[in-house]
């Protein structure tokens, strides 16, 4: 018995000395965790009509009467919306609508309807009317004439009155200053003023800002602006007695206004639709277009369609 016994503790030791050194090569089971949710990182909420910033510059090019005020937008828009970039210039309708159409620029800047220029595919751009602006005769005021019948100023342009003292002004030469072909201002002065009669020859230039440059430093020159670009060194003649005014021409009582396009290829989008529904914020509109001389679309009583027939609204 006694070995018996002697032979049970030895088997026991051993047995507890083997469970011993299977502890140390096993990895511990490990301790379970209650399980855990990481929140996904919240991605901020744009900013309400605020587009997203583009890497392609909008493009705004033709039209010079409505560049400033195209300028002056893109400024502003600008400055509230980082990294858009918007570039204006000028060149003339005629320009502002091939550019557009040809894909070239974002936004072709017309004083005209597309369906009045020849060789531009009108049905493939987006009109966007979001102004008007006025028309004038534009003289020095060392001039002394302040009204002129349609008929004189047709005179005058044609080349049949080639003297001030003619229309009761002084003995001094006229010298006529004219837009290319591809003005859109040329285009509705000859219109609306000038019953479509062909300009006789003078000084050429299409910047509404060398326009005025020159009539003021040439005696006896004329030439024609939108009104936006008048300032104390021009001054606007009357039209058979009426004044080239806000009043006058909401009512089409004075006819020499056009429409200021912005036309697009197709529709707009991103950024340049963006700021395409800017102008037409109460806060351009009633603001920054009055400023600058120009009218509000909302102002207008009167419609204009591309062949000039004027109804009621």
């Amino acid at each position: 018995m006694k070995k018996l016994s002697k032979m049970f503790m030895a088997l026991t030791f051993v047995g507890a000395l083997l469970a011993g050194c299977g502890s140390n090569n096993a990895a511990p089971a490990p301790a379970q965790q209650p399980a855990t949710t990481t929140p996904a990182p919240s991605t901020p909420a744009p900013e309400a009509n605020k587009p997203a910033a583009s890497s392609e510059p909008i493009t705004a090019v033709g039209s010079t009467a409505l560049q400033p005020l195209v300028e002056q937008t893109a400024k502003d828009f600008m400055a509230k919306n980082e990294g858009v970039q918007i570039q204006v210039q000028g060149g003339g309708s005629g320009t502002g609508l091939s550019q557009v159409a040809s894909g070239a620029a974002t936004i072709g800047n017309s004083d005209i309807f597309a369906e009045e220029k020849k060789g531009i595919p009108a049905n493939e751009l987006v009109d966007h009317k979001v102004a008007v602006v006025g028309m004038a005769a534009a003289v020095s005021p060392k001039v002394k004439v302040d009204d002129l019948t349609k008929q004189q100023l047709i005179d005058i342009f044609t080349g049949k009155i080639t003297n001030w003292k003619e229309v009761g002004g002084d003995d001094m030469k006229i010298t006529l200053v004219n837009r290319p072909k591809s003005s859109g201002t040329r285009a509705t002065f000859s219109k609306f003023a000038l019953d479509g009669k062909e300009e006789a020859e003078g000084i050429t230039e299409d910047s509404s800002g060398t326009v005025r440059k020159i009539i003021a430093e040439t005696p006896g020159a004329i030439g024609y602006l939108a009104l936006s670009y008048f300032n104390d060194t021009v001054k606007a003649l009357k039209l058979d007695g009426v004044e080239a005014n806000a009043e006058n021409i909401t009512t089409n009582k004075y006819p020499v206004w056009a429409y200021e396009h912005m036309y697009t290829k197709g529709e707009a989008t991103g950024s340049a639709k963006a700021f395409l529904e800017f102008i037409l914020t109460e806060e351009v509109q009633k603001k920054t277009i009055t400023e600058l001389g120009f009218l509000p679309i909302t102002d207008m009583k009167v419609e204009r369609d591309a062949e000039g027939k004027v109804t009621q609204k």
